[in-house]
This record gives structure tokens, sequence and C-alpha cells, in this order.
């Protein structure tokens, strides 16, 4: 049974949040892969990635970065885990492959974006029917990412 996380983004942007979940990741010796919604945002994700803060690495590639069991971290627009990911991030409402290979699945939405939120609810249900344990997070007003449901 996968883990499945839903973290609502309200208080920081996918592009803030990201990077720290995926520290995390790297902390516990996980290799995760990020599926963004598009090529373009996978590009966007990809630049971020290297730029997000002056005194930090997040080790990361995509397909035109060398070999995908190179990368801890590895960005695509598709539904492969070429690195052997245990943890899969879906961000920009990309549609999920079947995440029961997976230790953890964490989908990333935009608490402002009501389309993004109905998408959110629906992927819920889904992992529910699969038999995923499913969590709920949300930010304090101290930036803490607490389980809400």
């Amino acid at each position: 049974m996968t883990e499945v996380l839903f973290y609502h983004l309200e208080r920081q942007p996918l592009e803030r949040a990201l990077p720290a979940l995926l520290e995390r990741c790297l902390a516990r010796g996980w290799r995760a892969v990020v599926q963004a919604g598009s090529v373009e945002r996978r590009d966007a994700i990809d630049a971020h990635l290297w730029t997000y803060a002056d005194d930090a690495f997040l080790p990361h590639g995509t397909a035109q970065d060398g070999p995908a069991e190179d990368q801890p971290v590895f960005v695509t627009a598709e539904a492969d885990n070429p690195n052997g990911a245990a943890v899969r991030f879906l961000v920009d409402r990309a549609a999920p492959p079947d995440l029961s290979g997976y230790e953890r699945a964490v989908f990333l939405f935009e608490g402002a974006d009501e389309e993004a939120r109905d998408e959110a609810r629906l992927r819920w249900k889904e992992a529910k029917a699969a038999g995923h344990e499913v969590t709920y997070w949300r930010q304090s007003t101290t930036g803490k990412w607490e389980k809400a449901g």
C-alpha cells in the first residue's frame, strides 16, 4: 500500500515548498521523481531547482542530463520512473500513473486554483478506492506542515 499525501499550497508557492520536501526525501535516503503537468513546467522546475537557494544543492536532472539512474531526483512530464524512485511528486495537475509501486506519492496543489482543488479531490477519491493510505496536509501560520485529515 502506498502512502499518498496531499499538500495544499496556501501560504507558499510550489517553487518554495517543493525543494524543501525534496531535501527531506534525500535526507531519508529516498530517490524521488517529480512529474510536472507539461514539458514547459518540467523545464521550469528543473531550472528552478538549480537556483532556489544560494546555500543549497539539490542533485537532480531530466532525460536531457544523462543516465536517469544517476539522478537522485528526476524531473519529468511523463509517467515514467527511470531512476527507481520510492517517492513520486505530482505537480501542476499531472495525471498520476499507477501509484502502487511507490512508498509515497505526494500531490501538491495550489489552494487558490479551484480546478486544482477539484482535481485533488478526485485524486483523493481514486487513491482511497485503490486502497492507499491518504493524508491531507496544510501549513500553519508559522509555515509548518500539519496533518489535517
